[in-house]
């Protein structure tokens, strides 16, 4: 990575765009599903994250044919519209897509609210009413607040800005990732999850819901623009940035799952990494790294918001999202549209749970990824196209969807249902709009034939 990060016109190099790439999987890898997979697999999480970044790049590499082969890139909607030739299957997977990334900001902002409750002080807290189940949900809904008005304001964190938060959390995660490892092995202590893996289920279950933590790499395809050397850097970020995450992922993993008790991970999940290092280094450690969570989260709301937002602003151009949710032309990130991103996702955060909101996303982005792949592998005659990446990815995402749906049935009943019931209005709403005319048509010759012939 011996580009400079970014150019005179301020595009990113190949180091910029894999730190904005990173920081977003980061956290939500390390500072909000972690704890969550670890209730699961326990010491094997590091293989649940594995396997769940595996198909993640067979999907980032889909993705990049696709883009290379087709007139449309970007990774939009118009994309998917040029391979399926059908405007409303396009839309509704666009649609999907959207509401995961709503289901990531919840997800970002529901860990920056635990750390930001983890860092108030003591006599602050026990002074607010029903204490932290009111003060997470305000922290999240402010964080989500914070950032929509950044982005309605035009403020948005520059490429050498990124860069530097992103540097200073790899390294702090590696800090505590390489002393953890010395800590656990003088203590005996260390599990690697060998005699879990033996059973597969947990593994496979956790891999189900850690899939929302490698999305993050996605958000470079629509900011294709800001890239200098595109055609070769944006590759080579995405790639780099997956297998970064995954080694940081694995290690600070194996730390948690060595070093904290699963009941303690079970009862704050979005914190296990802190709870892990306290022992260690004491509070100054958890401090540390409570600080590192809000920053990484609050960037990663920031980043996701800005591109989910100018996802949409490509959608209602193409006419598969109503001009009420967004000017077009707008100069940037439409207003309205980060506001109404911005509110659904506030709405999820104060109200849902970690596992339904981690679960719904996963599962959203399972199925985009999915359909994607399945593209992919239906260009397999194309030279550039190699079948087994979009084949394994397109199984793999199916399967896991299915285990996820499984996994929540057995062992969370009621996120089953949250879950379920949300993709159902989702997938109403978005059937409603795509195929209006239909269900007007229905709707008129229904009353039709319940009028009474005046004749």
């Amino acid at each position: 990575m011996g580009e400079s990060s970014t150019d005179q016109d301020g595009r990113l190099g190949l180091f910029g765009a894999v730190s904005i790439s990173v920081g977003g999987m980061i956290g939500g890898g390390v500072f909000a599903v972690l704890g969550v997979v670890a209730t699961i697999a326990g010491a094997a999480s590091w293989a649940a994250f594995t396997l769940a970044s595996l198909v993640s790049l067979c999907a980032a590499y889909s993705y990049l044919r696709l883009n290379a082969m087709g007139d449309n890139r970007g990774g939009s909607v118009a994309q998917l519209e040029e391979y399926l030739d059908d405007a409303s299957i396009a839309g509704m997977v666009g649609w999907t897509l959207l509401f995961g990334y709503v289901g990531a900001i919840a997800m970002y902002a529901y860990a920056f609210g635990s750390f930001a409750v983890a860092l108030t002080p003591g006599g602050v807290a026990a002074a607010v009413p029903l204490g932290e189940a009111l003060l997470r949900p305000a922290y999240s809904v402010l964080a989500v607040a914070l950032f929509v008005g950044l982005n309605v304001l035009g403020a948005r964190a520059t490429g050498t800005s990124e860069e530097v938060l992103v540097v200073a959390k790899v390294a702090v995660l590696l800090a505590f990732g390489a002393l953890g490892v010395w800590f656990g092995a003088r203590q005996g202590s260390m599990e690697y999850g060998f005699d879990t893996l033996g059973s597969v289920t947990p593994v496979v279950m956790a891999t189900a819901v850690s899939f929302v933590s490698f999305q993050g790499w996605q958000l470079l395809m629509y900011d294709q623009e800001s890239i200098r050397n595109v055609e070769t850097n944006l590759p080579r970020a995405i790639y780099a940035s997956i297998l970064i995450t995954i080694l940081v992922d694995g290690l600070i993993a194996i730390v948690v799952t060595s070093l904290a008790a699963p009941d303690v991970i079970q009862q704050h999940p979005e914190r296990a990494l802190a709870i892990a290092v306290e022992p260690i280094v004491g509070g100054i450690g958890f401090t540390v790294v409570a600080v590192a969570a809000v920053f990484s989260t609050g960037s990663a709301i920031n980043g996701t918001l800005f591109s989910a937002a100018n996802f949409a602003k490509g959608m209602v151009s193409d006419g598969l999202l109503p001009d009420e949710t967004g000017r077009a032309g707008a100069d940037g990130a439409p207003r309205r549209t980060v506001l109404l991103l911005g509110g659904i996702a506030a709405v999820f955060t104060a109200y849902g749970s970690l596992d339904a909101i981690t679960s719904f996303g996963s599962l959203a982005f399972m199925g985009v990824f999915g359909v994607v792949c399945a593209i992919a592998f239906a260009r397999r005659d194309h030279e550039s196209v190699n079948p087994v990446a979009p084949a394994l990815g397109a199984v793999g995402c199916g399967a896991f969807a299915v285990l996820l749906g499984v996994h929540l049935w057995r062992a969370e009943r009621g996120t089953f249902w949250a879950v379920l019931i949300l993709a159902a209005a989702v997938l109403a709403v978005e059937t409603v709009y795509f195929e209006r005319e239909t269900v007007l048509d229905g709707v008129e010759r229904a009353e039709e034939a319940l009028t009474p012939d005046e004749g």
